[in-house]
C-alpha cells in the first residue's frame, strides 16, 4: 500500500511541475525543446523595395534596391550576405552584406527599355518569396 501512494505522490509531483512550469513561462514546452528559429532569415518576412519604379534606360540613371532581412520572429538579420539578380539591366554589386539594421543596399541601371524583374537570395540558399518590378523607359 505504501508502494502505491509513493508511485502516486511521485506521478502528483512530477504533473504539478510541468503544469507549474506552462503556467509560468506561458509557453508550450515545445518552444524548450525546438531548434532556435531566431537567426534564420525567413523567405516571407524578409523585404525588398525599389526607387524609382520608373527611371530613364540610359544606362547612367540607377534605381535603389534595398533589401530587408528578417527572421521567422521578424527581427532584423545583420551580416548575411544578399545576392540580386535582375531579369534585365545590370546590378552595380551583385552581393552586399547586411548592416545592423538587416539592409542591404543596390544600384540597378539599364541601357534598354523594359521591365526589370528584380529578385534576392539570402546567403545562397533562401529566396525571397517576395519581387520587385523596375520600368526602364
Amino acid at each position: 500500500m505504501d508502494k502505491k501512494i509513493t508511485g502516486l505522490l511521485l506521478i502528483f509531483l512530477l504533473s504539478f511541475g510541468i503544469f507549474t512550469t506552462i503556467v509560468v513561462f506561458n509557453k508550450p514546452l515545445t518552444q524548450f525543446t525546438r531548434a532556435s528559429e531566431e537567426n534564420n532569415p525567413s523567405p516571407n518576412n524578409s523585404l525588398i523595395f525599389a526607387w524609382p519604379l520608373t527611371t530613364a534606360a540610359d544606362g547612367k540613371t540607377a534605381a535603389n534596391v534595398n533589401v530587408f532581412v528578417r527572421s521567422y520572429k521578424a527581427t532584423p538579420l545583420s551580416n548575411r550576405v544578399v545576392k540580386l539578380s535582375t531579369s534585365l539591366g545590370n546590378i552595380k554589386e551583385i552581393n552586399n552584406t547586411t548592416d545592423k539594421t538587416g539592409k542591404a543596399t543596390f544600384e540597378i541601371v539599364s541601357g534598354e527599355k523594359g521591365i526589370a524583374e528584380v529578385e534576392a537570395t539570402i546567403d545562397t540558399n533562401v529566396k525571397i518569396v517576395q519581387k520587385v518590378s523596375i520600368k526602364f523607359e
